[in-house]
């Protein structure tokens, strides 16, 4: 037992101890630290990847560097995952027309087997977001009064109570999101594209995404009330009421008075 004490206090056991937990610790994140191949699209295979490279290289290369690491004009997008590529190529953000304030909607690009290819290389530089599946984004099975909830917590203070869009700071701007198709809507929040925040799972869960998408479909219909006034809110109506309203009730009473007179 003496013996046993005397080899536990010896003054390299620390060393030894400190090894140990470098080495458990390195074998459990080399098995439970997610990998660039669990960063691919499921159905992504190597011929993929490989297209979705040449493609990154003619189209891409110029703004985020030939190995996607970024450069003074653009971010690094190893990590950024599959879902920040389809939303951005997806909806004709990128590759950006111009430079500005922020990058802005236009007609896309590239066809659905391009950008999948594209998704597939950028996803297998660095594990990131995944994109979602039909079912993740089906407005049918989402719950509207709790994404109405959820939207006007986390998402009306920019685009507005009913998904309308609004202005931002420094030229910026939320867009306008009714004609948002559900899959990128829920990559825009899986992602935070721009000067949008990122809405983790942690943050708001799959389930609730799907709510606040089932929300914003249910708002593009025609207003039951009539003109909508750009469903800006009481920014536009009060400008109708002091405009046209008071101009009218201004201009009945001098018609009333020269009729008088």
């Amino acid at each position: 037992m003496k013996a046993l004490a005397a080899r536990r206090h010896d003054r390299r056991a620390p060393v030894v101890l400190l090894l140990l937990a470098l080495l458990l610790t390195g074998g459990l994140y080399a098995v439970l630290a997610p990998t660039s191949a669990d960063a691919v699209p499921a159905a992504a295979g190597a011929d993929d990847v490989a297209a979705g490279e040449k493609l990154f290289q003619a189209n891409c290369a110029t703004c985020h560097g030939p190995s996607a690491g970024g450069t003074e004009d653009a971010p690094s997008l190893i990590g950024v995952g599959a879902a920040a590529v389809d939303f951005q190529v997806g909806t004709g953000r990128m590759p950006m027309q111009m430079n500005g304030p922020q990058a802005l909607a236009k007609p896309v690009q590239f066809d659905d087997e391009q950008i999948s290819q594209l998704a597939a290389y950028v996803a297998s530089l660095g594990a990131g977001p995944a994109i979602p599946t039909d079912e993740m984004v089906d407005p049918s099975k989402g719950d509207v009064a709790n994404g109405m909830a959820l939207f006007r917590t986390n998402c009306a203070m920019c685009h507005n109570a009913v998904g309308a869009g609004g202005a931002l700071s420094q030229g910026k701007f939320a867009p306008n999101l009714w004609e948002t198709t559900p899959r990128h809507l829920y990559e825009a929040m899986q992602t935070g594209p721009q000067s949008m925040p990122v809405f983790n799972d942690a943050t708001i869960t799959p389930e609730e995404k799907r709510d606040i998408i089932a929300f914003i479909d249910e708002q593009g219909d025609v207003s039951p009330g009539g003109l909508d006034l750009g469903a800006l809110g009481p920014v536009s109506e009060g400008l109708w009421a002091w405009v046209v309203g008071l101009g009218l009730l201004i201009g009945l009473s001098v018609w009333i008075g020269a009729k008088s007179s």
